[in-house]
């Protein structure tokens, strides 16, 4: 994820290759690298209108089943899994893989990254059952690779534990969760994305196992770590915040709760769709906060 900080300079680089319209391949390159900088500075909109047009570009330019389509294809459904556009999402990841798959073969990092994308989106709409046969898929694709203790690896891993986690087995989870992080923390030390991400899923199977304390610390510190890298305001804090949020709640702390929840609608509501799944999430707990509070005071 790139710091706010440090996206002004790279979008006006980016905007300057794409001004350079005497080549197409580079300019569609950035054009798709432009999307990801907005999509990972929360500007999920102009992402969405860039992509399309690119898509569009990238068709005309090199016909439809060429690798280029593909990663168009890839980073617009990486965007629809934030915004909630999960029909159109899956679509693009399935075109993009049986482009790469007819391009480079079954064991490909570009295969085993779209199965990644494909076992997150599961896990995004909650079909874990669903997800998780890609997700293992990538792993075990990138293992033979890249070998067991690669950072690849242990982006797959985390991914899969999720999906193992939401298909009932949280012992296994954990152990894919605890690879994971023993290779990103020897590679990247504390200050990591990743990191934040793993520990939100590790305090989310203490959460699950009714540790609501443990919980609570562990989302807390994946918070701080993710609004370091991201900012105060970026849309990809909302999960740890109705999570830690709903931890607070179950355990009575019910102003903590009502904070949380409306910070999460906050940092969502200009950037998603109102089905979202986290947005839904966060405005049902922030009712039944207001809800538990009225019935305590009254009780």
């Amino acid at each position: 994820m790139t710091p706010p900080r440090e996206s002004e300079p790279a979008e006006a680089a980016l905007r300057a290759a794409v001004a350079r319209r005497h080549d197409p391949a580079e300019r569609l390159g950035a054009q798709v690298a432009l999307a990801r900088l907005w999509r990972e500075r929360g500007d999920y909109r102009r992402a969405g209108v860039l992509l399309a047009f690119t898509l569009d570009a990238a068709e005309h330019t090199y016909g439809a089943d060429c690798p280029d389509v593909a990663a168009v294809c890839n980073e617009w459904g990486v965007l629809g899994k934030y915004t909630g556009h999960f029909d159109r999402s899956q679509a693009l990841y399935l075109r993009a893989l049986a482009i790469c798959e007819n391009t480079y073969g079954s064991d490909h990092d570009t295969v085993a990254t779209l199965c990644h994308n494909l076992g997150g989106l599961a896990h995004a709409r909650g079909a874990h059952h669903e997800g998780e046969p890609w997700a293992a898929r990538s792993v075990s694709i990138r293992t033979r690779l890249h070998g067991p203790d690669h950072l690849l690896v242990a982006a797959d891993r985390a991914a899969w534990a999720a999906l193992l986690d939401g298909c009932g087995r949280p012992c296994d989870a954990e152990t894919q969760l605890r690879a994971a992080l023993a290779v990103l923390q020897r590679v990247h030390g504390a200050e990591h994305y990743e990191i934040a991400v793993i520990t939100h899923n590790l305090a989310a199977l203490e959460h699950r196992r009714g540790n609501h304390t443990a919980a609570i610390d562990g989302y807390t510190r994946a918070l701080t770590l993710k609004a370091r890298l991201l900012g105060d305001s970026h849309p990809d804090l909302a999960t740890t915040l109705v999570n830690l949020a709903t931890a607070h709640r179950q355990r009575g702390g019910l102003d903590q709760a009502a904070v949380h929840y409306t910070r999460a609608i906050a940092v969502l509501t200009p950037h998603v769709t109102c089905e979202h799944p986290a947005l839904s999430a966060a405005r049902r707990g922030l009712a039944l906060s207001r809800t538990e509070g009225t019935h305590e005071r009254h009780g």
